[in-house]
């Protein structure tokens, strides 16, 4: 591995329609200002997406030429899951029924042509066996759906495989949050507080560093 420092992007999403407080905003912050032994010599960007389709063709082309990351850890909100979801691939899909933030609407249901979804990678299962080492409920999903975070995979997914790409990339969907001090209602399920979210973020970020200093390496 060359001397050069490791560098992580790290990425969640603003609010949208349904969404007015998206988590993945405290959450890139707290992981932004973490000091572990473990992160010395590593240089941490973050950048939170508004959730149009615009702003994932703008920015995510400019973050990867100024700040050239050797990995991307994204995270985005899935409002109707209760758990944690390491996402494992991205879908050729994109949705024709929702507008993003700035109410504009795609005109086709894929993103590339005829494509197959494209794969994470085996990375992934690693990224899950340390989140849920941390105690939150956290599963594998096949499915990020078919809105912006979705989009966003496979457009990172798509720079990965590029010759001056990132070495890895992964999504993670997180739940809402519980808010602070708020009891739950009699019967529902509980939901993951800001503070087990952000200590699976970490282990996460601690794999996340790993693997990649193992991949820099090289077989």
């Amino acid at each position: 591995m060359t001397k050069s420092r490791l560098r992580i992007l790290i990425t969640g999403f603003g609010p949208f329609p349904g969404a007015p407080f998206n988590p993945t905003m405290p959450l890139v912050a707290r992981l932004l200002r973490l000091r572990r032994p473990a992160f010395a010599g590593v240089e941490f960007t973050g950048h939170i997406f508004p959730v149009t389709y615009q702003a994932v063709d703008r920015d995510l082309p400019r973050l990867l030429a100024q700040h050239r990351p050797h990995a991307l850890l994204m995270f985005g909100l899935a409002t109707r899951t209760p758990h944690v979801r390491i996402e494992t691939r991205a879908r050729n899909a994109v949705t024709l029924l929702w507008p993003d933030a700035a109410h504009a609407t795609v005109r086709k249901g894929s993103i590339a042509g005829d494509a197959d979804a494209r794969m994470f990678g085996p990375h992934t299962a690693k990224l899950l066996r340390a989140a849920a080492a941390t105690g939150v409920d956290a599963r594998a999903s096949r499915d990020a759906g078919s809105y912006l975070c979705n989009y966003l995979s496979w457009r990172a997914i798509e720079a990965v495989g590029s010759d001056s790409g990132p070495r890895l990339a992964a999504f993670v969907h997180v739940p809402a949050v519980a808010r602070d001090g708020a009891s739950p209602r009699k019967g529902a399920v509980p939901r993951i507080t800001l503070e087990q979210l952000a200590d699976a973020g970490e282990a996460m970020l601690l794999e996340t560093v790993k693997l990649t200093r193992q991949a820099m390496l090289g077989p």
